[in-house]
């Protein structure tokens, strides 16, 4: 239930994501970012807030742990839109401290499904990924990374 402990706290993010989220060959293009998560429910909640200074934007992510399923669901908002997107839902494994979550949305009108990836997470400078398939899961394009590391107690910017 406290698997997403480690990310409590303000993160510089640098960002990595493709021009086309379909298109693996459409150009990365990197950008900053900073988020401040906190934990709540005594570990079987999570919520963050970021802000992408040079992209204009900024979304939210609460996280809520379901303890008869043993896994979490992953809500995101985004400050441009006002909605809350399809959540997706999965879980960590124990030992690596990976976690893996999946869900439906649409992009640019077309159905996909969604996962992302928490990786590094016992480590000072954990990864998320985003995959999207437009195929049922056969093909996958990964289409976004965030790296993230922790701000020094103190600093602001």
């Amino acid at each position: 239930m406290n698997d997403f402990d480690f990310f409590a706290g303000t993160w510089d993010v640098t960002n990595r994501w493709l021009a086309d989220f379909l298109d693996a060959d459409s150009g990365w293009e990197e950008f900053p970012a900073v988020s401040r998560a906190t934990r709540h429910f005594d570990g079987a909640a999570s919520f963050d807030e970021i802000e992408f200074p040079t992209k204009g934007f900024a979304g939210m992510t609460l996280r809520l742990y379901d303890p008869e399923r043993e896994q979490w669901t992953l809500n995101w908002a985004s400050r441009r839109t006002g909605t809350l997107f399809p959540p997706v839902i999965g879980r960590f494994d124990a030992a690596s401290g990976t976690g893996v979550f999946e869900g439906e949305d649409t992009y640019e009108g077309k159905a996909v499904l969604v996962r992302f990836v928490w990786s590094r997470t016992q480590t000072g400078s954990p990864r998320w990924e985003q995959f999207f398939s437009a195929d049922g899961g056969t093909g996958w394009v990964h289409n976004w990374t965030m790296d993230f590391t922790r701000r020094a107690a103190g600093t602001t910017a």
